[in-house]
């Protein structure tokens, strides 16, 4: 069982938890389930993993919430085959992906080939400004862009967001053509990408239960 689907459990149980540092905190209403207590117990280390924010802020838990919303939302509301609607959800949980991990440099050097400016080939900020600039020439860009897309999916699927079922070749195309205005605004004109609405509930604030610590 993955630490997901016991989490699930847990929950369904009327169990809350939540992380502190190493520690699974456990808070309910009555005594829990051995059966659920023991695979809490089991699984300790991947769930504290899986709960635990990262150094964008969102959990594995918030970034497969945000892929299931975008789906939903793709699927039922934009009338999407389902697969479609998975690719849709993954393409803006990379383009999300590259807002929360930027990647910036200092001007006067290409951050991909490392070369400096030249008058034929000046180096151009691509980037939001709040976060920063990353300096590249305009043909190291397209190989920096497939770096951090592939970083993107990478770190994606540690964190259990389906991959594409087509290839790389064919899913970046469809990427490219369906996220265009967003990636855009993420990486080429100096302003903010906008983010599309979330609604994580399972952020809603923890009962006031008396708790048990893993």
């Amino acid at each position: 069982m993955s630490a997901a689907n016991v989490v699930m459990a847990a929950r369904a149980a009327g169990i809350q938890l939540r992380v502190e540092g190493d520690d699974l905190l456990l808070e309910a209403a009555a005594a829990p389930p051995p059966a659920v207590m023991e695979q809490l117990s089991q699984h300790k280390p991947a769930i504290v993993l899986w709960l635990r924010p990262r150094e964008d802020g969102w959990s594995a838990e918030d970034w497969c919430a945000f892929f299931d919303e975008r789906s939903g939302i793709a699927e039922f509301d934009g009338g999407l085959p389902r697969a479609q609607a998975g690719d849709q959800a993954l393409a803006c949980c990379v383009i999300e992906w590259l807002n929360r991990n930027p990647e910036c440099s200092l001007a006067g050097r290409c951050l991909r080939c490392g070369d400096r400016e030249y008058a034929h080939d000046p180096l151009l900020p691509y980037g939001t400004e709040p976060t920063g600039h990353a300096w590249l020439h305009s043909n190291c860009w397209p190989a920096w862009c497939a770096s951090r897309e592939a970083k993107a999916l990478s770190a994606l699927a540690e964190m259990d967001i389906p991959a594409p079922d087509k290839s790389p070749n064919d899913f970046e195309k469809k990427q490219r053509r369906t996220m265009a205005a967003s990636w855009s605004a993420a990486l080429g004109g100096g302003k903010k990408c906008l983010r599309p609405p979330i609604a994580l509930t399972h952020r809603s604030p923890l009962a006031r239960f008396p708790f048990r610590r893993l």
